[in-house]
């Protein structure tokens, strides 16, 4: 069975106010627009400055700011490396997050050596084995106090 509309699919009535183009018609050709400084996306670059943040923002927690630091320091050396290369822009951006990173880095590793530090120390060494003999709440309060002695002196 076939509908009134059927035929009109092979009609080629024109479109009022439209005119085919003509015969030797083809159409622009795409302009390709190479990014200019500061131009372009570098996914990089925000990586390496969203680490960069992190890192200095959690360096005292010594294991994000050298994770942290770390993923930033890689990041934003490729950030730029991509920048330099033409393929994208925000070398600046991407320098920034990789010092950030480095900042984060140094303050998580020397929190890192400071808390070695403090648990290879005589007086931490003398509290955990005064910890593990106490039996009771007063031994436990004593060693504290003995803890807090010997670090004064």
């Amino acid at each position: 069975m076939t509908t009134p509309h059927d035929g009109d699919r092979d009609r080629q009535d024109p479109v009022p106010g439209f005119s085919p183009p003509s015969e030797g018609w083809s159409p622009p050709p795409e302009e390709k627009h190479a990014p200019g400084p500061g131009g372009g996306s570098n996914g990089l670059a925000v990586a390496a400055l969203v680490t960069g943040i992190a890192a200095v923002l959690l360096f005292w927690t010594a294991i994000g700011g050298v994770l942290l630091g770390i993923a930033a320091l890689i990041t934003g050396i490729l950030g730029v490396r991509r920048a330099r290369r033409a393929a994208a822009g925000r070398s600046t951006m991407s320098l920034i997050g990789a010092v950030l990173g480095g900042l984060g880095l140094i303050g998580g590793v020397l929190v890192l050596m400071l808390g070695v530090a403090i648990w290879n120390s005589e007086e931490f060494g003398n509290l955990r084995e005064c910890v593990d003999a106490a039996d009771t709440q007063e031994e436990l309060d004593q060693c504290d106090r003995d803890f807090q002695d010997e670090v004064e002196n």
